[in-house]
């Protein structure tokens, strides 16, 4: 299932380095979006080939389908116009890392580089951006407003009521943010020295003594933790992909927000996969000697980090940008 975009989406042209490939990019929605024709003409491989490696991306569990795959108009060879499926860069990313191309990370610095400054610097800004943007507000402020109300119904706890209301608050700041600066919070300067590489079996043996602890509170049943299939490895996979040496998702901040999105999202355990999402962001930052405050508090405590847990498990694929974003706002130094 797929996206329908109303609006035609800014396009703007990518050419390699040495002039043998040039192809429309359209930008929307914080990313980039391509065809599996112009993704075969990006990485020399024919759409047969881009196919099957876009239906393990999904089968695999490293993306969400739904929030990555949005139709936009376009005018073929005929005159005719038909709504086309595009898939945006982490699919791109994700297809180039499975068929080592190294085009492929010339495309990742050049998008990277035009969508900042499309988005941040303000370069591109336009009139439909704008209006693309103030739909975006306007379906996190009706999440929000969900989640908030959801919560309160169900607990009686003063604190908790206190929490949500914090938590959305601070949401809605970054709202407002969104609506009148330059639309979004910033998107640098966050720790680039990533101490720790995820290493899948010491998060498996993180996540049993986890359990282990929680049946032996009587929080937790035998079904806690049992992996589905293997959308877990592929989760780990996609945070630890990389190009000529340096990682896809190049920060702490990034690899731990996409751990806990990931996690929750797709939902690779039987059960608990906020607990196990959220157990695994701290694990993750902790590693990477990055879960303290420069004052020594820690940046995000148990409160908080139920909060932000139950934010994203509330939260629309659609604003996976969104929510990942905020998280990553949250830990920054």
């Amino acid at each position: 299932m797929t996206a329908k975009e109303n609006t035609a989406a800014p396009i703007v042209i990518y050419q390699s380095a040495d002039g043998s490939i040039a192809t429309e990019v359209r930008l929307q929605g914080d990313t980039a979006w391509l065809t599996q024709r112009q993704m075969g003409e990006l990485f020399g491989k024919n759409i047969r080939t881009i196919s099957e490696h876009i239906r393990n991306v999904f089968k695999e569990g490293e993306l969400d389908e739904f929030s990555v795959i949005r139709d936009f108009r376009i005018t073929a060879a005929d005159g005719k116009d038909y709504d086309t499926a595009h898939y945006n860069l982490d699919v791109i990313i994700s297809v180039g890392y499975r068929v080592k191309s190294k085009q492929g990370t010339q495309f990742r610095i050049w998008a990277n580089r035009v969508l900042k400054d499309y988005l941040v610097q303000g370069y591109a800004l336009n009139t439909q951006r704008l209006q693309t943007q103030q739909e975006h507000i306007k379906q996190l402020e009706r999440t929000l407003t969900l989640f908030q109300q959801h919560l309160i119904d169900q607990t009686s706890l003063p604190e908790a009521r206190g929490l949500v209301d914090v938590i959305a608050g601070y949401a809605r700041t970054f709202v407002l943010l969104n609506q009148f600066d330059s639309a979004r919070l910033p998107l640098s300067d966050f720790a680039t020295e990533i101490r720790y590489e995820i290493q899948p079996a010491e998060a498996l043996t993180g996540i049993a003594a986890l359990k282990a602890d929680l049946m032996a509170r009587g929080e937790a049943s035998d079904l806690f933790g049992n992996q589905k299939d293997d959308s877990f490895a592929g989760i780990l996979g996609n945070i630890l992909q990389s190009f000529g040496g340096e990682f896809l998702y190049p920060s702490i901040e990034d690899q731990a927000a996409h751990l806990l999105y990931f996690v929750i999202k797709n939902h690779p355990f039987s059960d608990g996969n906020k607990r196990i999402g959220a157990f695994l962001f701290i694990w993750f930052l902790q590693r990477n000697q990055h879960h303290l405050k420069t004052d020594g508090e820690l940046k995000i405590n148990d409160n908080a980090l139920a909060a932000i847990a139950l934010l994203v498990a509330q939260s629309d694929p659609t604003q996976k940008q969104l929510m990942i974003h905020l998280v990553m706002n949250l830990i920054r130094d």
